[in-house]
């Protein structure tokens, strides 16, 4: 069970601060730790599986420059968003859009963990119990196996009531490899929606090139299910036809899967005093389009320059809460036909500039740069997913949350 340290399986191991889940949220912590050359502190990891390698792609944009520069596959600085009515062909300068890998954020976390002289602990976790002082983390049979002073928890969790809207962000991708040139690295399609779109919801493709031989070609989905596998494979072979791709010609090196939850349900971020949730179940993930990253980076560094500071690991809210408002009404839009998703995102980046769009969906943007986005929406349509949004805010203040 305890892959570091002499501390025996029967005694729980005393610590600062323990990390519970050991995936992308608990890596760019320990990652942040070590930047912000956190020392003093005792720190555990509680996870069964010590992630490594490739098993998942993370997209996200800012400006270039930062720790992660060293770690990405690509960048670009000009992207496609594509309709059945032409191309938008779009510069992000200052900004760029960036692609990174798992493994090289995994082997960073690991190089902190050693730097922390963390204690890993190879156990699910089950119960965290705070009493006030101290958490204690059982394992699934309520044996105690770390006691700390505080606990992130990224784990994966539902909200804490079911959303008045719950869809999902679900994906196949494939990493094609080429003989020949076939990709322009110069340039990434952002969202392609030519894609067939499904009765409920919105589909879009994109195109994600390393270098002019490797290439991530994505389907994506927004809506409230799933498909089955031939039905990933079949709209991934259907996108790649639009791209105008040989796949006789390519080979898929790799596949993703992914399922990340859209929903205006309340997460619980901070469920007692010395527990805090981060990554999905601590609000990072975008409700209107299933972004995460972002919110996951700036957990981690407002995570670590507390502890560097002595102060409580309590990141700020992902997102402001006017931003959660306003996906809940698209959210709402979106699902009730309201608006149409192509139109939706066509609309959104024909009437504001590429910045502000990306700005928007990581939640950065000012005041009057939302009421901008508002203004670029629909008005009849957008009015009624407001009326319709209060209504179910008040019904649900009816209903009691769980944590």
């Amino acid at each position: 069970m305890w892959q570091r340290g002499r501390v025996p399986a029967t005694s729980p191991v005393d610590v600062d601060l323990a990390l519970v889940g050991g995936g992308g949220a608990a890596s760019l912590v320990l990652a942040a730790l070590h930047r912000h050359r956190v020392a003093g502190v005792r720190v555990a990891v509680v996870d069964p599986v010590r992630k490594r390698g490739q098993d998942r792609t993370w997209a996200f944009w800012g400006a270039p420059g930062g720790d992660l520069e060293p770690l990405l596959s690509a960048s670009w600085s000009r992207v496609e968003v594509v309709t059945p009515a032409g191309r938008r062909d779009l510069s992000l300068d200052p900004l760029r859009y960036a692609m990174l890998r798992s493994a090289p954020v995994y082997d960073r976390a690991a190089e902190a963990e050693r730097w922390l002289n963390a204690v890993r602990v190879g156990a699910p976790a089950g119960e965290l119990r705070d009493d006030g002082d101290r958490v204690t983390v059982c394992d699934l049979e309520d044996r105690a196996l770390v006691r700390a002073g505080w606990v992130l928890d990224s784990r994966p969790r539902p909200p804490a009531r079911p959303g008045r809207t719950s869809w999902l962000q679900h994906f196949r991708g494939w990493w094609l490899a080429a003989e020949k040139p076939t990709f322009d690295p110069g340039w990434a399609v952002l969202m392609d929606f030519r894609t067939p779109q499904p009765r409920r919801g919105v589909s879009f493709g994109y195109v994600l090139p390393v270098d002019e031989r490797f290439a991530l070609v994505e389907y994506t989905e927004f809506g409230p299910a799933l498909l089955d596998d031939a039905g990933y494979d079949a709209a991934l072979r259907g996108y790649a036809a639009l791209l105008g791709l040989d796949l006789a010609a390519l080979r898929v090196r790799e596949v993703e899967n992914g399922v990340i939850p859209m929903t205006d349900g309340p997460f619980v971020t901070r469920p007692s005093a010395r527990v805090v949730r981060l990554g999905t179940a601590g609000g990072a993930t975008r409700p209107s389009t299933g972004f995460t990253f972002s919110a996951m980076l700036r957990q981690a560094d407002e995570v670590a320059a507390a502890v560097a500071a002595g102060r409580p690991p309590v990141p700020a809210p992902a997102y402001p809460g006017r931003h959660r408002w306003m996906d809940a009404v698209a959210l709402r839009a979106l699902d009730r036909g309201h608006v149409g998703g192509v139109e939706f995102f066509e609309r959104l980046f024909d009437r504001n500039p590429p910045q502000r769009v990306l700005r928007f969906l990581d939640g950065t943007t000012s005041p009057a740069e939302d009421l901008a986005v508002m203004r670029s929406s629909p008005l009849l349509p957008m009015t009624g997913a407001v009326l319709g949004d209060a209504a179910g805010r008040l019904r649900a203040r009816l209903r009691p949350a769980t944590s």
